[in-house]
Formats: structure tokens, sequence, C-alpha cells
């Protein structure tokens, strides 16, 4: 790899370290009951860890074992170890930012972009550190020579998650390098007519032609009643895989899992209610036999559970990272409620019904019936993944939010965690003051509408069962956008992943952060969060928070250019696509309502320029005319109009590719990543241990989880 594009790999110097604060919500935890039940969650959610790290990459696992042995190598005292391995303190620094960095996106890929980073320290640096013992030494081999190893970097197309047949870096099919796209579609589509869910899946293609479909679980032959799909292990293959055969093999991730539903359990022990216990015992069931239907039976007790004083899920959930969009990543959290910032949601919550008529489609796109779902401000006690999320609104199954509900939560430690000094780029220096201000206040309103009104809208017009349907056949719907009736659905079977496959999670993304767009520009809604009388006065506060709303999105659209790759013509993380398209939309509005602002050839006084007298007679009618279309386009399952608009907008030409990306590169502000604190059980008592917001604390806070 040409040693300039090499640079664009290296490790961030160095990377935003910052703690996550929970002791004050912690210490008003009184009733050791519930700290048990949160030690036991957190327990399950962080033994995944392992999970995680090998989801990410074959070599991630083994750098996380080496990063381990070199702390109990050296006691915790980093300077003496660089003494006695002859490493300079340049050296030193740079194998704790890398580790630091390691270990805040779970893996040597970003969790946050999908491309993998190295070490700044050399090769022989590295080695030299990793002389200190015999189990050292040891693990900085196998660190070295698995899979991709640490320094790889021949071929670039490994260094982006994704396909395997193009080269590129995925776990998710594991030694299975000419699988194609077409052979992964094929099995899910049997997997989908058989009935079976794939979030806890990998594929694995054999010499002979043949497929295992891994299934993780805590044992490998899980008693048949607790089977999705009873006693059978083998599947024939039809269409253009006739004569192959799919074999169901169980135990993948074995030990981890097996763990995990042992922690549960004992969570159990201190569950707060009925609902709580049943809850777990299916949480118990899935992760020990490998059933998604336990699971998801989890998530319909879990939406049921509402108020509760902690919160918590786990599970293989999201699914950004398999290039085919359909299986999860592990993580799990647990969370403690903060009642004072609470109350603002549920007052949203209570006018959600009176705004969502407000959102540019008719009755026939949207529920029945809105789902009042428990929307709680939460302060992160632990959180294991591979990045830490600002809000999430869960369940992702369908039909579990289309007929029970769902749960929307806002993190505020997260959203509250700042570096001192933090540098904001594009950002004009008239606008520097009003946009500090007001960047927490405005992305808190974001992410409140998004998680509740944008993932939480919108009716999936299927054929619930062959010839019945969730609407009139007979009369279809007419479309907002065609003014023609509807002429596609979701057959039985399919769902909004399998159908829109690759592009879905950005897509939803997208949907998500249009109606935030839309909907925050809504007075009422400001007022709801302590800004403004709730009539429009863009001048006020409320005008300075919807102002900063824009200018943030605008800029967060800018800044996604980092996650674009030029070379595969890749966008490599699901937000920041959606956050490109909306400011390409901002840009489409006319009238300079957005304009990105530069006298220098380079663009190196680049700045962004959005005129606030605009946000409601150019910025929300741009926006919503958008989001007609993302939103019709997903509730019809018209797959094709949907990827063709979408595909168009996401993409990127040798200017916005070229040019200003190169720009972005060398303003990029490094992601953060979180020290955590450890629940300790000693003599029946549960205690918090913090450590200190350093790379070396955060080393030793997963190091003292032991897992």
């Amino acid at each position: 790899m040409d040693e300039s594009i090499k640079q664009h790999y290296l490790a961030d110097s160095p990377p935003t370290v910052v703690r996550l604060e929970v002791k004050s919500h912690f210490d008003t935890l009184k009733d050791q009951n519930l700290r048990k039940y949160a030690h036991f969650m957190s327990r399950a959610a962080f033994e995944g860890t392992r999970v995680t790290l090998r989801q990410v990459s074959p070599e991630s696992e083994p750098i996380y074992d080496l990063i381990l042995s070199l702390y109990h190598a050296s006691n915790g005292d980093w300077n003496s170890l660089a003494q006695k391995t002859q490493v300079s303190s340049d050296d030193l620094r740079f194998f704790l930012e890398y580790a630091g960095q390691f270990l805040g996106n779970c893996g040597n890929y970003k969790g946050f972009g999908d491309s993998k980073f190295i070490p700044r320290l050399s090769a022989s640096a590295f080695e030299a550190l990793s002389s200190a013992t015999a189990e050292t030494k040891a693990a900085f081999q196998k660190a070295s020579t698995t899979g991709g190893g640490i320094y790889e970097t021949s071929e670039e197309s490994m260094m982006h998650l994704g396909y395997p047949k193009h080269g590129h870096m995925t776990t998710y099919y594991p030694d299975s390098p000419t699988i194609s796209q077409e052979e992964i579609t094929a099995i899910g589509d049997l997997m989908e007519k058989k009935g079976l869910a794939l979030e806890n899946t990998r594929i694995r293609k054999t010499s002979s032609g043949d497929f295992e479909l891994l299934i993780a679980s805590g044992v490998s032959s899980p008693p048949v009643k607790d089977r999705d799909l009873g006693d059978a292990v083998a599947f024939e293959l039809d269409g253009d895989l006739k004569g192959k055969t799919l074999r169901l093999v169980f135990g993948d991730h074995q030990e981890e899992m097996a763990k995990i539903a042992h922690s549960i359990k004992q969570a159990g022990l201190a569950a707060a209610n009925e609902n709580q216990k049943k809850m777990l015992d299916s949480y118990a069931l899935s992760f020990g036999a490998g059933s998604i239907e336990a699971f998801k039976e989890s998530q319909r007790i879990w939406v049921k559970d509402q108020k509760p004083v902690l919160e918590t899920n786990l599970g293989f959930v999201e699914t950004y990272r398999d290039p085919h969009g359909v299986r999860g990543e592990w993580e799990g959290f647990v969370a403690l409620v903060n009642l004072e910032r609470t109350r603002a949601f549920g007052t949203l919550v209570d006018s959600a019904e009176s705004m969502i008529p407000k959102l540019p489609w008719g009755t026939d796109f949207e529920k029945d019936k809105f789902l009042s779902p428990d929307f709680t401000s939460l302060e992160v006690l632990s959180f294991a993944c591979s990045g830490l999320p600002a809000g999430i609104n869960l369940p992702n199954y369908d039909d579990i939010r289309q007929n029970l509900g769902f749960k929307n939560v806002s993190l505020g430690n997260v959203l509250s965690a700042k570096a001192p000094n933090e540098a904001i780029p594009f950002v004009a220096e008239r606008d520097q003051e009003v946009f500090r201000a007001f960047r927490d206040p405005a992305f808190e309103v974001q992410v409140g509408i998004h998680e509740l009104l944008g993932h939480g809208t919108g009716k999936l017009l299927q054929e619930t069962a062959p010839g019945k349907y969730n609407f009139d056949i007979e009369n279809p719907p007419i479309s907002p956008v065609t003014n023609k009736p509807v002429s596609t659905w979701y057959k039985p079977g399919q769902t909004w992943s399998s159908v829109f496959g690759s592009i879905a999670s950005s897509y939803e993304e997208c949907r998500a952060e249009c109606v935030a767009m839309v909907l925050g520009c809504d007075f009422g809604i400001l007022k709801i969060f302590g800004f403004g009388d709730g009539k429009e006065d863009l001048a006020g506060e409320a005008g300075d928070v919807l102002y900063v709303a824009y200018l943030s999105m605008a800029r967060a659209g800018l800044v996604a250019l980092e996650f674009w790759d030029p070379k595969t013509q890749k966008w490599g993380q699901a937000h920041m696509q959606a956050r490109y398209s909306i400011l390409r939309t901002f840009l489409d509005a006319g009238d300079d309502f957005v304009k990105l602002s530069y006298s220098k050839e380079d663009l190196s006084d680049l700045e962004i320029h959005l005129d606030r007298s605009k946000i409601l007679t150019h910025g929300r009618p741009a926006v919503e005319k958008y989001l007609q279309k993302l939103h019709v386009y997903k509730n019809t399952a018209d797959v094709e109009a949907g990827k063709g608009l979408y595909d168009d907008i996401t993409s990127v030409d040798s200017w916005w590719g070229t040019t200003v990306r190169e720009v972005v590169l060398k303003n990029k502000v490094p992601r953060k990543v979180f020290v955590q604190a450890n629940t300790i059980l000693e003599c029946d008592q549960v205690s918090l241990k913090e450590y200190e917001p350093t790379l070396e604390g955060l080393i030793q806070s997963f190091a003292e989880r032991n897992v």
C-alpha cells in the first residue's frame, strides 16, 4: 500500500478518552437486589466481548489477549515495562493509544466506519515490548500471524469490512473466501421460508460447496424441544444451488454463550418482578440453546416491562456490520433511569399522536394505533459493544413493533461526555459560540425524535399469510409519491431487512434522521424539552436549538466523507451515509439555504454557511419531500425505487470523494472511547469501581473485567 494512503489507517494519536460518568446515579441504588441484578446483567453483557471481537476479524481476539497479557506483565506500571524491554516513551505512548482505540472499538476495525487501524509504533518496537515474558511473546506471535494480523496492509480492500468475494474482511462468513452474495441470499431466502431468523448465525461454505449455518449457543446439541426448527438438521438447496446442502451446526461461540446464560440465571434470582423473570428465562433459553424465537419472546416481555428502575437489553442486535445486513453483532447494556430527563421524554410520547399527522404521508402508511412506548433517559452503567450509541430504539423486529410496541432510550451520560477544548471544524467562527452552547440540547431533541417518531413510525404493507393482508387489497392505498395505487408489498415471510438487504440499516437511519429534521422544526416539541414557549421564534432560544440542529446535521454530512472509501466506492458507516444524503438534500434546497463556503483552491478554509431564516421555508420542505419517498418505498417494499433513490443521493463524485474528502481527513477529530466502571460483588454486596479517564485506566478496566 502507498505510504500516503497508509497514513489514513494509523491509530488516532491520541484518541479522545472520556469517562462514562455514572457514580452519582449508582449511589442512589440502595437496594442490594437491584445492584445484584445490575451486576449479573453487566457480567452477561461483557461475557460476550469475545463474541464481538470474533465478529470483527480473526485477529481481534488474539490482539485482545496480547493487550491483556501486557497489562498483567506490567502490573499496571507501563513505564517499568517499557524500561525493561528497552522501548522508548514515544513507542510506549503509541502502543497505549492503539490499545485504547482497540478496546474502545472492541476490535481492530473502527466500530464507527468499519476500516482497519494499525499501531503507530513499528512492528519491531511492538515485538520488543512484547518480549517481557514467555506469555507476551507467544501472544504477540499469535496476534501477528492470525488472520490479517496487527500490521497487514498489503491489500487495501482487506482494510474494510465487507463481502469476502470482493476481497473485504468479514467473519460473518468464516473460511469462505468464495461465498457470493447470491449464495448468501439463497440461504437467507430458504431460512425465511422455514421461519428461521438469522441474527445469531454465521455461514460457512465448505470445500465441497455445501454450507453450514453456524448458530450461537451454549451447547453443541440443544434438546429438540428447544430448537426453532425442531429435529431438522439439514436442508437441500434449490435453484442455482440445487444439489447442495445446508447443515445446521450449533455451538458457535459455545463457551461465551454458556457463560452468558449462566450469568442471566444468576440475575434472575434478583429480578424485580415476574415479567423480568420470564424475560430472563427466555434470554437464558435463547443463548443456551440458540433459539431466536426464545430471544423474540424475551423482547415481547421486555417491551411490557414499563418504567423499570434498571433498564437492560442484550443479544445479537444491530445488523450494521454484516455486509448482507441481516446478522447481528453481540451487544448488551445495563443503565439506570434518569427520572428528571425522562419526564420530558414522557411528555414527548404523550404528544406523539398529535405529531405523527404532521409527517408527509397519510394514515394508510401509518400504524392503525400508535403504541405508546416506554421512553426513558438512561445513565449507562455498562455497555458492551463496538461503539456506544446516543440513543436506542428496540426491538428491531417489525412484527413486535407493529403489534406490541417498542422502547426508546436516550443515553444521557453518553450524550454529555466531552473532552475539554474539543475542536469543531467547518463551523464558522461566528457560529462557534452558539454551536457549543446548544449542540447538546439540539442533539438530545434530535435523538428523542429520531428514536420515538423516526424508528417508531410507519406501517409495512404486508401479505401476512397467503391471501391475507394488513391493508385493503381490493382498494390499495394511493401512494403520495406517484398518486397511484401501490403495486408492491411484503410477501409472507419477508421482512424489511430481507427485502432491502445491505442498504436496509442505513436507509432506515436516514428515514429516522429526516423525521427528526422535519419535526425538530415544531416549536411545540422544542417547548417540551424546555426551549421557548411553543410559538415560532427563530431568533430566540428555541430558534438557537433548531439552528444548531440543522447546522450539526449539515456538518455531520460533510465529515461523513471520512467514512467513504474512494477505492472500493463503499460507505463504511450506516449513519454517516444517511447524514451525507441529508446534507445533499440541504444543498439542493436552493436559494443558498446551505452552501459550502471557501476561497482557497484546496478548500483549507471550508466552512458551512446555513441561512437560519430559511430553515422553515427551504430546509424543512426539502427534507419532507425526500422523507416522503424514503417512507413510502420502505412501507411498500418497493426496493427498486428505494434503492435507486438512495444509491443516487449517496453517490460520491470525484470532487466530493477527492477534494472535499481530503480536507475532511485533514481536520478529522478522533472519536471518543469511553472508560466504563466495573461492578464488584464481594461478601454479598455490590460496589462500583471507577477508573481514571486515561488510556491506562481504560486498559485496566478491561483487564479487571476478566472476560
